[in-house]
C-alpha cells in the first residue's frame, strides 16, 4: 500500500528561493557592537591562531555536476532541486543544529540530515559533535570504526591543514557521512570547551562544502552566536505540546535577544516519537510556522529509534520523504544562486 505524503502544514518553508548575492561568512565568534571591524574568528579567540598569521583565504565557489539522485528519495521535484543546490553551494557552508531540551532526537536527525546531505553533495560532508559532556550520540547514529573522535581533532588543530589530516580521526557513515564524534572520556581525553569546539568547526568548515554542527541545547549565549553565525540553523523539537512550547519559547527569545535573523530562518524540525501524532500537537505546530523560517515534521520510525547508525536509504518512504523536505529547506539556506549553472563559473568540477 502506498503512504499519503505527509501533511502540507508540516513541510511549509517562508523561503522558497535564495538570493543570488554574493554569500556572507560570518564566523562563530560574538557579533560586533556597532560599526566596528569585522570581529576575529573562533580560532583566533581560542588562542589557536597568532593574529599575525594569513587568514586561510576564503574558496572559489565550485559548481559541480549534480550527483544522480536515488530512487530512494522523493518527491521527484523537491529531490532533484536538493541535489542540484547540493552541487552548488556557497563555500564554507555551515549547518546549526540544536534543542531547546535535551533528549529530543538531535544527534538522530544529525545523523540522517548529514547522510542524506552526504549522498547529495559531490564533496565530503562532515558532522561534529559540539556537545561538552561526555556522551555517545553521534557515534552512536553514525558508527565507530576506530576510538578516534573529536578530542583528537582539538588536540591536533595547528595539523588540520587539509582533508586528509582531518579524515584520520572521523568515523564514516553508512551513507558517507564523516563524523568527528563526542569524547565518552572524562579523564586525559575529554569533550572540547565551547571555545575549541567553535574553533575546530572553524577550521571544517574552511576545508568542507558543508560542516554540520551537533550543538547542546541552546541554554547558553555561546550557542546563540554559533547559530547566528549559521548558514543555516536548524532546531529540533519533540512531537509534543511541552517540545513545542519550549522550542517556541526559545525563538521568541533569540528574537528579543538580537537574534532576530536566526528566529526567522530557522528550520524547525519536529521529531516524531510515536507513530500517531496527537491533534493538538498539530495546532501548536501552526503555530510555530508564524515564528521559524521553515516547520518540517519527521514522522515515527522504528529504525530512528534504535541505538544503531542510521542510513536515509533504508528508512521507511515517508521518513525519506520528510528528510529530503528538511533537506530542502537546509540547502536553499545554503545553496549560491542556481544562476551560476547557466553563466560561465570561475572553476566546473566533475562528480567525484
Amino acid at each position: 500500500m502506498t503512504l499519503p505524503d505527509p501533511p502540507p502544514f508540516i513541510t511549509r518553508d517562508r523561503r522558497r528561493s535564495v538570493a543570488a548575492a554574493a554569500p556572507m561568512h560570518h564566523s562563530l565568534a560574538p557579533p560586533p557592537a556597532g560599526p566596528t571591524p569585522a570581529a576575529p574568528s573562533a580560532a583566533l579567540l581560542a588562542g589557536t591562531i597568532s593574529e599575525g598569521t594569513p587568514a586561510v583565504p576564503a574558496g572559489r565557489l565550485v559548481v559541480h555536476e549534480p550527483r544522480p539522485v536515488p530512487n530512494e528519495f522523493g518527491p521527484a521535484d523537491v529531490a532533484e532541486r536538493v541535489w542540484l543546490n547540493a552541487a552548488a553551494l556557497q563555500p564554507r557552508a555551515l549547518v546549526a543544529v540544536t534543542s531547546a531540551d535535551g533528549g529530543v532526537g538531535r544527534s538522530t536527525l544529525v545523523a540522517a540530515l548529514g547522510g542524506l546531505l552526504a549522498l547529495a553533495v559531490p564533496e565530503p560532508v562532515i558532522a561534529v559533535d559540539m556537545v561538552p559532556a561526555p556522551w555517545g550520540g553521534l557515534g552512536v547514529r553514525v558508527g565507530r570504526q576506530n576510538r578516534a573522535t573529536v578530542w583528537d581533532a582539538v588536540e591536533n588543530l595547528g595539523e588540520l591543514t587539509s582533508r586528509n589530516e582531518v579524515e584520520q580521526w572521523v568515523q564514516r557513515g553508512p551513507s558517507g557521512l564523516l563524523a568527528l564524534v563526542g569524547e565518552t572520556e572524562g579523564r586525559q581525553r575529554r569533550p572540547p570547551r565551547h571555545d575549541e569546539a567553535a574553533a575546530l568547526a572553524d577550521r571544517l568548515r574552511q576545508l568542507f562544502p558543508v560542516t554540520v554542527c551537533d550543538l547542546p541545547p541552546a541554554v547558553t549565549g555561546a550557542v546563540w552566536r554559533v547559530l547566528a553565525a549559521a548558514t543555516a540553523p536548524v532546531l529540533v523539537a519533540r512531537a509534543s505540546t511541552d517540545g513545542l512550547r519550549h522550542a517556541l519559547r526559545l525563538l521568541t527569545h533569540l528574537t528579543a535577544a538580537g537574534y532576530a535573523r536566526v528566529a526567522r530562518d530557522c528550520v524547525l524540525v519536529v521529531m516524531a516519537t510515536v507513530p500517531s501524532t496527537p491533534r493538538q500537537v498539530r495546532a501548536v505546530v501552526r503555530q510555530a510556522d508564524d515564528i521559524a523560517g521553515a516547520v518540517h515534521e519527521v514522522p515515527y520510525d522504528p529504525r530512528l529509534v534504535q541505538p544503531e547508525p542510521v542510513d536515509p536509504r533504508q528508512l521507511r518512504r515517508r521518513t525519506r520523504r520528510a528528510l529530503v523536505h528538511v533537506a530542502d529547506a537546509v540547502l536553499q539556506r545554503c545553496a549560491a544562486g542556481r544562476p551560476a549553472l547557466a553563466a560561465p563559473i570561475e572553476e566546473r568540477a566533475g562528480c567525484h
